[in-house]
């Protein structure tokens, strides 16, 4: 094997471990969401049953956006390390980073689960995309690292896919920002930005999908 192919398949291994490390630690912050899904219990009656799973609606609606979110982050990260081909140390402590603010999601979820609709939603709601925000800044922080002189990323990657990416990935903050601020105005505006950027991040344009299996094809 040449000494260039020999170091490209010890990058790739390097990140192939970052990348499964990281879908792990995924994993397990999503599977968490679902212990603030409650069975309701001693109630002897098929309405007393239906008024009391009704009651928890607060808690669906934080799990589904919560799972949303920690999955499609899964799949931008994924895509993501399909571009990044080397690692260093700094960018393995920025996604150790980003892999702290995953985990950390259930407790803002459970916040949301258990506050909006009462009083204290608009603290609940605060720290939940207050949190957002937090994660969005590390995502870029990972990515600009990364991506800056193109310090670590493919050598045949498309340079407008980075910069589609790079600016598609601005705006996370700044709306997130938007979501918190109307947390202590208009709890259901707030969500509603949440819910949107859950949407738009979801739904990854043509630069992003340029960047599927380019491991493969290298």
């Amino acid at each position: 094997m040449k000494p260039n192919e020999t170091d490209r398949q010890e990058n790739l291994k390097e990140t192939g471990r970052v990348e499964a490390f990281s879908d792990g630690v995924f994993a397990i912050a999503i599977t968490l969401l679902v212990l603030d899904l409650h069975v309701p219990r001693g109630l002897h009656s098929v309405a007393g049953l239906l008024g009391s799973l009704r009651e928890q609606w607060p808690a669906y609606l934080a799990f589904l956006l919560s799972f949303a979110t920690i999955g499609i982050m899964w799949i931008n990260h994924h895509y993501l390390f399909n571009l990044i081909t080397r690692t260093d140390h700094w960018l393995l402590v920025f996604n150790a980073l980003l892999l702290l603010t995953i985990t950390v999601v259930p407790f803002p979820t459970s916040l949301l689960a258990e506050y909006v609709g009462h009083d204290g939603q608009q603290v609940a709601m605060a720290v939940y995309s207050g949190w957002g925000l937090v994660i969005a800044l590390m995502f870029n922080l990972v990515w600009r690292y990364a991506t800056h002189g193109n310090r670590l990323i493919s050598s045949r990657a498309d340079p407008e896919a980075v910069r589609v990416i790079s600016r598609g990935y601005a705006f996370g903050p700044f709306l997130y920002l938007l979501s918190f601020v109307l947390a202590f105005i208009f709890v259901p505006a707030s969500l509603g930005v949440a819910i949107a950027l859950a949407i738009f991040f979801a739904l990854p344009g043509n630069a992003v999908r340029k960047l599927t299996g380019l491991k493969k094809s290298m």
